[in-house]
């Protein structure tokens, strides 16, 4: 007689290899959504559309989101992940010709980004006037940079968390589609040739090279990337750095490129538009339906907003790009309110001033960082007096 089994034991197995398949569709259906975003940016990029698979992705990931096909968040460890290859892209950017060829234009980039803060300021101030929104969430909603901590911490600053998330996110989609658009439309994207003359539409599909860093030790420089990324995110946290995975590899890495201790691990070919591509998509992504419909009539004033003050920042470059003597190109990428990630993933991909660009975007991100509290406070006491006006 064979000896019984119990059903208890029976149970997990059976249940186990579903719960797992569950578990993991979400994860296999952004890995796939990424895939189709990397084979359109190829294409994208062939047909002459300067940051192709970052504004490819970006598209793909608001559609995805709108019609329901991804309803889970995007993983967050592939967006970290993203985000610290950025910063080591950008820091090796920085070595000591690049650097001393922004410290004299230190005075006009400090000029500009406090423009626009007080741009910004002063769009939200009028918000509340137009709309129901209350000063918190207009002030949270148009902080131009640190998104992710700006939202986090609106419900602690009695703000509306959905309303200041949809403002931020709105804003960073609207500058990370504006970029390379104004780059086409001013025809200063330079490319080789014409690609869609230079190689046919099928094999422009595939890389043009597999090497994923500039070095022909893959395996070393991936090891150095890796241990740049980890160890800078490390210490952007323990400095409480704002957008301490993007600033704290940038930092590390600018380090090691100036005194030569680090090299050959720059992310090239497939790996960084494997790394726009996250970044798109993780930015479409925020564009859900129930968002939408929470800010219901707002809609408008806000677009109007966020326009005026993309806008006023495109204005600002061109006072920034006379002054100092840079291509208006750059001076707008340097001078765009906010979506840093987007910005110097474009800025790399049109081979720009990244030295000035990253600076700018980076004292930009600092000085909000260091403002935001006290603006929230004026800001707030400053709504008070004026319900108490209205009221009296």
């Amino acid at each position: 007689m064979p000896f019984p089994i119990p059903t208890t034991l029976l149970g997990p197995a059976r249940t186990s290899a579903p719960l797992r398949t569950a578990a993991a569709s979400p994860a296999v259906r952004w890995l796939l959504l990424a895939t189709v975003c990397y084979f359109l940016g190829n294409a994208a990029r062939w047909a002459g559309i300067p940051a192709a698979h970052l504004l490819t992705a970006l598209v793909v990931g608001v559609i995805a989101s709108l019609t329901g096909t991804t309803r889970s968040r995007f993983p967050t460890r592939a967006n970290r992940s993203a985000q610290a290859v950025v910063g080591v892209l950008m820091g090796s950017y920085l070595g000591p010709g690049a650097v001393r060829s922004v410290v004299g234009s230190i005075g006009p980039l400090v000029g500009v980004t406090l423009a626009t803060v007080v741009l910004c300021l002063g769009v939200a101030l009028i918000l509340p006037r137009l709309t129901r929104m209350s000063h918190s969430d207009a002030v949270l909603g148009m902080v131009p940079g640190g998104s992710a901590a700006i939202i986090a911490c609106a419900d602690d600053l009695d703000a509306d968390s959905r309303v200041v998330a949809f403002m931020q996110y709105l804003r960073v989609g609207m500058v990370a589609a504006s970029a390379p658009v104004v780059v086409l439309a001013l025809h200063t994207a330079t490319h080789a040739g014409n690609p869609a003359h230079a190689r046919p539409f099928g094999s422009a599909l595939l890389p043009d090279s597999l090497a994923l860093v500039n070095s022909s030790h893959t395996l070393a420089g991936l090891l150095v990337l890796a241990a740049l990324c980890t160890l800078g995110g490390s210490l952007g946290r323990r400095l409480r750095l704002p957008a301490p995975t993007l600033l704290g590899p940038m930092l590390l890495t600018a380090v090691g490129v100036v005194t030569g201790a680090a090299h050959g691990f720059q992310p090239v070919g497939p790996l960084q538009d494997a790394v726009f591509v996250v970044i798109g998509l993780e930015v479409g992504s925020r564009f859900t339906r129930p968002t939408l419909r929470h800010v219901g009539r707002m809609l408008p004033y806000v677009l109007a907003a966020t326009f005026t003050v993309c806008l006023m920042c495109a204005a600002l470059a061109g006072a920034l790009a006379a002054a100092v003597g840079i291509s208006f190109n750059d001076a707008y990428l340097a001078t765009t309110p906010g979506g840093i990630n987007a910005v110097l993933a474009t800025a790399a991909s049109l081979h720009s001033n990244v030295a000035l660009i990253s600076t700018s975007q980076s004292l930009r991100l600092f000085l909000v960082v260091m403002l935001t509290p006290l603006l929230i406070r004026w800001v707030t006491s400053y709504g008070a007096r004026t319900v108490r006006r209205h009221a009296v």
